[in-house]
């Protein structure tokens, strides 16, 4: 009788957090391993930003107003937040995460260097967190420049940024530096297959 109760008893999802500098392809691999058969979810961020002409609300992010923002940091509701730029916040809802490993299924995690280290200390052993490296700073700027999305100036800012989180790197359980995609892809499936294989 405990045998089959145990059965039945969900077992809760494991986290996988991907970080790193922007522009370093964190996001292609998240998005190529959630095409994976890994039985993983997406957590969604919460952002104070605006959105961006192609994303859209509960699916890129969360959009919340500066103040929507701050009453749920005030409330404690943040798993990680982080004032990444001026007036510009992002973070992880608690109940967002706890949403996604009550069904059982593994969360993946596309944040900031900060956010990604925040979220492994929280969960310990249940987390895996993997730093994606840009081959080098001059390589950073030509793919923010190709984006076409921010001004020379953003682009100057989110450079300063990836320098000082490159610093981090070695903080994390695993690093792929995303010289060749197709690597990338193949070393990032090995690392989270033998995480979850555990």
């Amino acid at each position: 009788m405990a045998q089959s109760s145990k059965l039945k008893a969900q077992k809760k999802g494991k986290l996988i957090i991907f970080s790193a500098p922007s522009g370093a392809g964190k996001t292609t691999i998240v998005k190529h391993l959630l095409q994976q058969n890994f039985n993983l979810e997406f957590s969604i961020s919460a952002t104070s930003r605006k959105a961006r002409h192609t994303e859209i609300h509960g699916m890129d992010y969360y959009f919340l107003s500066e103040k929507e923002f701050q009453q749920k940091a005030d409330n404690n509701e943040f798993l990680e937040w982080e004032e990444v730029y001026k007036g510009t916040c992002y973070g992880t809802l608690k109940s967002e995460v706890e949403r996604i490993r009550n069904v059982g299924k593994n969360v993946i995690f596309d944040v900031d260097v900060v956010g990604g280290l925040n979220i492994k200390k929280y969960y310990g052993k249940e987390a895996l967190a993997v730093f994606v490296q840009p081959p080098s700073i001059n390589e950073l700027k030509v793919r923010l420049r190709n984006r076409s999305t921010e001004t020379d100036g953003k682009i100057q800012i989110r450079i300063a940024k990836a320098e000082h989180e490159l610093s981090f790197a070695n903080q994390f359980d695993a690093v792929i530096v995303n010289e060749d995609l197709q690597l990338a892809f193949k070393e990032a499936k090995k690392i989270v297959f033998d995480f979850l294989e555990k």
